[in-house]
């Protein structure tokens, strides 16, 4: 089944207001018009709304870099599904590696932060996995990415056209400079599409599931990246903070002529 791809751009705790606003502003510059495949910008929590009314009447979209459990409650420093909502997002990152390495997330946790997106009906989660460098040696792999995925997603139920983005990244890929080998990607999202289609079968995952790389991507090793059969997008970092970069890796990814502009 045929989907557009998708690419998402995570700003983590990198910019500013000011400097998330100015950027939101090029990225909907850049891409007006667009409609080959979607993008996504992520920026931080405080620039969420900014960033809503920025791209109000723009093919972009908006994300959160992280979502809690709770509707509502004692929880400082916490932000809602619903709360997202409100801010104008239509997705969330769910679990990324650098959550779990600094702040200690578990898949319990980002079990109960998946099951509470998908009851909002409104936002899709980017549900993050991969292996540290020591699976990886230890040849845990194919083990570990079925355990997160089990932890992360058994039990719940996807309905009508609700929609699920897994993004497989390596944690000894994040923020290094160096990518998986692009056939190690292919594997290891095999692996993964062959855990979900165990989970929920093929016909949902087909149609409610994408599978993306995530891990020190960039404009010049992107190519290699851009023909896997198992890939449905990219969730780039360091990146997707540069518009011109950013754009050349959409081109690629979704295949455009080499001289053919983002912009239609």
């Amino acid at each position: 089944m045929l989907t557009k791809k998708i690419i998402i751009a995570n700003w983590k705790m990198n910019l500013s207001l000011a400097e998330t606003v100015g950027l939101t502003k090029k990225f909907k510059e850049k891409f007006a018009g667009f409609n080959q495949g979607e993008v996504v910008i992520c920026p931080a929590n405080l620039a969420l709304s900014q960033a809503a009314k920025i791209l109000k009447g723009s093919q972009l979209k908006l994300g959160a870099q992280n979502v809690f459990w709770e509707d509502k409650g004692m929880y400082t420093g916490e932000i809602s599904a619903d709360m997202l909502v409100e801010a104008g997002c239509q997705y969330v990152i769910i679990g990324h590696s650098e959550r779990r390495k600094y702040l200690f997330e578990n898949y319990e946790m980002i079990h109960k932060k998946v099951r509470a997106v998908l009851e909002t009906a409104k936002l899709t989660p980017i549900v993050c996995i991969g292996e540290t460098i020591e699976e990886k040696e230890s040849d845990r792999r194919d083990f570990v990415l079925v355990e997160q995925l089990q932890q992360a997603l058994s039990g719940i139920d996807v309905f009508g056209n609700q929609q699920i983005i897994v993004a497989y990244e390596p944690v000894w890929a994040i923020g290094t400079g160096t990518a998986i080998e692009p056939s190690e990607a292919e594997y290891a999202h095999k692996i993964i599409r062959l855990a979900l289609n165990d989970m929920f079968g093929m016909r949902i995952i087909s149609q409610n599931f994408k599978i993306i790389y995530g891990g020190s991507i960039n404009s010049k090793n992107v190519k290699k990246f851009a023909a896997l059969e198992n890939m449905d997008g990219l969730l780039v970092g360091g990146v997707g903070l540069k518009v011109d970069d950013f754009s050349k890796v959409v081109k690629s990814i979704i295949n455009l002529p080499a001289g053919r502009p983002v912009k239609n």
